[in-house]
Formats: structure tokens, C-alpha cells, sequence
């Protein structure tokens, strides 16, 4: 049953026009700037001490005020792109001690968007889903009915919290993403799907995005509000967006990498490669140019504020 106390759940401002930022790389931002241990790269583990959930809320906060500052709404992407059961199962955490931490990242962006929301600059709250396996290696695949039951539970736990949506990331094959879009709409939440790709602009499996995203549409009577792209940097996908066509219009964010390093160099570095912040928010100022429903913006691996800001700033070049 939806949670009446979900803000924004019917009535999402998200394909408003108005841009939204959103984080960055967060597990890389804690382990490397931060030196904090992440095992599994589980950032929804510091929910279960103070100092992590202090942690948790800086690092936020750090973003909001970024949109706050620019005139930008925010969507507060929960830390739980490993909070399902498989990972957690890795973590030695319960199912009951699981789904207490997914309440309490909600808990947490409540909390967060109560201090900093305007009624000109919504903050969003979207539940962050991660794939079962690993996001850059789909070799463990589900068919979408099993993709459908793995999530539900993740997101029917989320569906009785404040969220208003769920957003999946890091999806590198298609029968996952339809799964979660079918558990999403049997739950009643609203749902983005955001796909990651190599190199060469094509989803780890080999489909093109176009593909990926008329596929999901298809076989979901195009539920998810918009699909996103994340965990690649703008070069890898630039050329895969810039046809014109009409599937273009479903793509509603980004959240690129730092790196232009594939996927197969960045799990194997020890250490972080920032690349260029400045070129980083001029690169999204040129793919919103292309993809004009692109307007919640943020970064995902070896990414922190200085990029948001970048972003920020671009944007605002844009609009002036």
C-alpha cells in the first residue's frame, strides 16, 4: 500500500523543466577522500553507528547547499544501492536488520530535505537500487520475472516509507530492469531505470541503449518515468545520444563517472582518478544541449562536489 506520507509521490516535479542536481560519487567520495572501509562498497552500513550517519548527513548536505545556492531543486538518492538481500547476506546483516536500514536512509533524507527544501526548490527523495550482481559484470543474469521477485522486496519496503520514488542504477542488462520496473508499478511507486555502458556507448551485454530503452518501454507499457545514464563518463556515451531521435526524449538524467578508464581499468586501480571537474560540467552543459529532458544532473564513481559544482555552473552559463 502507498504511504501517505510520501510528498512528492503522485504528483513528481522531476519532468517540470527545472533542473534538479543530485550527489556524486559517494562509496568512492567515503573510501578515498574520506578513508572510510566500505566493504562491498555498502555505504547504507554507516546507518548503523552515529559518526556514520554524521558521515551520511555531511556528505549531503555538502550537495544541497550546491542546489541551494544555484536556485536548483535536489534529489536525495538514498544510500542504498547495496541495501538488498544477496549483499546484505555478504555483510552477515539480517533481512529484518536489512529492511530497518532502508527505512532509515528514507528516515535520513526526511530529515535532510526538511532543513533545506524551499517551495521554489523541491528536494526529492528516490530510493536508490542496485543491481544483485556486480554493475560492471553481468555474467549472474535473472530473467525478468526472478529480476521482479529478487526486488520487490527492497522495493515494497521502500513503498511503505516517505519515498517518492525508486531509482535504479548500474542496470547492465535489460531483463533486470524490467523486473524492477514491474515491481516498482506493483508496489505503486514511481520508477527511473539507469543504465550503465562501456567504452563504446553499448550496455556491458552488448544492446545499445536505444535498444535497452524501447525494450524496457515494450515490455513495461513504458512505466519508468524516465531512464537515466550512470557510471560512464560523457565521452563513452556522447556519440550513442546525439542521433535525434525520438527515444532521446525518455533519457531524464545523468550521472557520468570522472574517468574516462573503462570498467574493466577502474576494478582493477587502487586509486582514484578525479579527472577534470571543470571539463566535467562543460561536458554536461554540451550533452544537455542534446538531451533537453536531461535535467537531474550529478556523478557517480571517483565524482564529489567540486563536479556537481561544475555542473552547477555550466547550467547556469546556459541559462544566462
Amino acid at each position: 500500500m502507498a504511504s501517505l506520507k510520501a510528498k512528492y509521490r503522485g504528483r513528481l516535479p522531476l519532468n517540470s523543466g527545472q533542473i534538479f542536481l543530485t550527489d556524486s560519487g559517494m562509496e568512492t567520495t567515503l573510501i578515498f577522500h574520506d578513508g572510510l572501509d566500505l566493504p562491498c562498497f555498502a555505504s547504507f552500513t554507516l546507518l548503523q553507528s552515529q559518526d556514520g550517519i554524521a558521515r551520511v548527513r555531511d556528505y549531503y548536505a555538502r550537495h544541497a547547499k550546491i542546489a541551494k545556492r544555484g536556485g536548483f531543486g535536489f534529489v536525495l538518492e538514498t544510500p542504498t544501492w547495496r541495501a538488498n538481500r544477496d549483499w546484505a547476506g555478504k555483510l552477515g546483516i539480517s533481512a529484518a536488520e536489512l529492511a530497518d536500514a532502508n527505512r532509515a536512509a528514507v528516515a535520513l533524507m526526511a530529515e535532510l530535505r526538511d532543513e533545506f527544501e524551499t517551495p521554489s526548490q523541491p528536494f526529492v527523495i528516490s530510493d536508490n537500487i542496485g543491481p544483485r550482481g556486480d554493475g560492471y559484470d553481468p555474467s549472474r543474469k535473472m530473467s525478468a520475472r526472478e529480476a521482479q521477485d529478487y526486488h520487490g522486496e527492497q522495493i515494497g519496503v521502500f513503498a511503505g516509507t516517505q519515498a517518492d520514488l525508486v531509482s535504479a542504477f548500474t542496470m547492465n542488462y535489460i531483463d533486470e530492469a524490467i523486473g524492477i520496473a514491474r515491481a516498482a508499478q506493483a508496489h505503486a511507486m514511481p520508477v527511473v531505470i539507469s543504465f550503465t555502458v562501456e567504452t563504446d556507448g553499448k550496455l556491458p551485454t552488448g544492446e545499445t541503449l536505444k535498444d535497452a530503452i524501447m525494450t524496457v518501454d515494450r515490455e513495461t507499457g513504458a512505466y519508468p518515468v524516465y531512464y537515466m545514464i550512470n557510471c560512464a563518463h560523457p565521452t563513452h556515451f556522447r556519440d550513442a545520444v546525439a542521433t535525434g531521435e525520438a527515444w532521446i526524449g525518455r533519457i531524464g538524467g545523468l550521472r557520468g563517472n570522472a574517468s574516462r578508464k573503462s570498467h574493466a581499468e577502474l576494478d582493477a586501480s587502487t586509486e582514484l582518478d578525479a579527472g577534470d571537474p571543470l571539463e566535467f560540467g562543460v561536458q554536461h552543459a554540451e550533452l544537455r544541449r542534446l538531451l533537453p529532458r536531461a535535467c537531474v544532473l550529478g556523478g557517480c564513481c571517483g565524482t564529489d562536489h567540486r563536479h556537481v559544482e561544475q555542473i552547477a555552473f555550466a547550467c547556469e552559463a546556459m541559462a544566462a
